[in-house]
């Protein structure tokens, strides 16, 4: 039997690239509370995504809940059950209520077609998911969000170095919070941040993160410990040279994976869109039962016996999740539901080689003879 293929890789650097990334640090004994690494990560990523400013985090998990606070949200949060549990653990643990959208079978964003209808006196955000490196309708979602006065925070996790018509994305929306866990295009091996424009918000964040600190003997605010730390922020500053060559052996495996499978029946592949330059973050599989002759569980299944292991992503719904049991109508979210069924994540990753490409593929492809 081969070696296993792992749905996802991390990316690193030469070891001796983060050795000497990190020396320093046996230097100065600084290891976190915003130190060097992380001041330059911080001004080399606002470079590179194209914002603003950018506020560094233990985690993406924490930058999505602390934003949240931040904005001392209250009532309703429109979001997305199609998405991974920490959009909606952030809303429910900031003491929101959120009210699922579906969404379109295209993209498989929320639906902005049906965002209005579940606008109540009660709402008082929106919490968008750009899913699988595919962006939301942020033109549409910035309209309804002004016309009532909602912010909007975007769950970026998936769209790290992407752009919209030329713009970083997370310049979109009051803010977009992005996650550097070590399975993404980008790494900080944990961590994860957030872009944002009003420099209130920012100021507030930073209480959050740093216990509410501002000074030696200076605490303004109650507050939370979510500052990434020195060696998270060197291997972010070592990963960010790469990042760009990393993508395009990325798109080198995304197109392979086109090659092979665009075009067979009952395989829908992600939809390539139009003004996005994508990061390839992902390559999920659509799997209609009756068309192709066999269910999501049961490919993924003949991969695992093949030492592949394929990802139901996502699946199960956040709505649907046994914490959750009973509090929320699966039923009105059918088009998330359905995809949730038949969703399959293939392997990629930037040093996946075509030949384990033509592998998978085969291995999908053979099942319909």
């Amino acid at each position: 039997m081969s070696n296993k293929i792992l749905v996802t890789r991390s990316s690193m650097p030469e070891l001796e690239e983060y050795v000497e990334e990190i020396r320093d640090i046996w230097d100065s004994h600084w290891l976190t509370n915003m130190g060097e690494k992380h001041k330059n990560l911080q001004q080399q990523l606002k470079d590179y995504m194209k914002v603003e400013n950018v506020e560094l985090l233990t985690n993406g998990h924490m930058a999505l809940e602390l934003t949240m606070q931040a904005m001392n949200l209250q009532g309703e949060v429109i979001t997305s059950p199609f998405t991974f549990a920490s959009t909606t653990h952030a809303i429910v643990r900031n003491g929101l209520i959120p009210v699922f959208c579906d969404v379109n079978p295209i993209d498989f964003t929320i639906d902005v077609t049906k965002l209005e209808s579940l606008i109540t006196d009660k709402t008082c955000a929106i919490v968008p998911v750009h899913v699988y490196g595919n962006i939301c309708n942020v033109e549409e979602i910035d309209r309804i969000a002004y016309k009532y006065g909602l912010k909007v925070i975007y769950d970026a996790a998936h769209t790290f170095g992407e752009e919209y018509k030329g713009c970083g994305i997370g310049t979109f929306g009051d803010a977009s919070c992005f996650s550097f866990h070590a399975t993404k295009v980008f790494n900080t091996i944990e961590g994860g941040a957030v872009c944002y424009k009003d420099e209130l918000l920012g100021q507030r964040l930073y209480n959050l993160k740093n216990f509410g600190i501002r000074g030696p003997e200076d605490v303004e605010s109650v507050g939370a410990n979510a500052k990434m730390n020195e060696f998270q922020a060197a291997m972010g500053l070592c990963n960010l040279r790469h990042v760009e060559r990393e993508i395009k052996k990325r798109k080198k495996v995304v197109e392979r994976y086109r090659e092979r499978l665009e075009g067979i029946k009952g395989i829908q592949l992600n939809h390539i869109q139009d003004n996005v330059k994508s990061n390839y973050a992902y390559f999920p599989v659509i799997f209609d039962e009756k068309l192709f002759g066999h269910s999501r569980n049961e490919v993924f299944d003949k991969l695992a016996e093949n030492n592949i292991m394929a990802r139901k992503y996502f699946y199960p719904l956040t709505n649907t999740f046994d914490c959750y049991h009973g509090q929320y109508d699966v039923s009105k979210t059918p088009i998330a539901l359905y995809l949730s069924k038949r969703v399959l994540t293939l392997p990629l990753y930037a040093d996946l080689s075509i030949e384990d490409v033509d592998r998978i593929s085969d291995i999908i492809v053979g099942m319909m003879e």
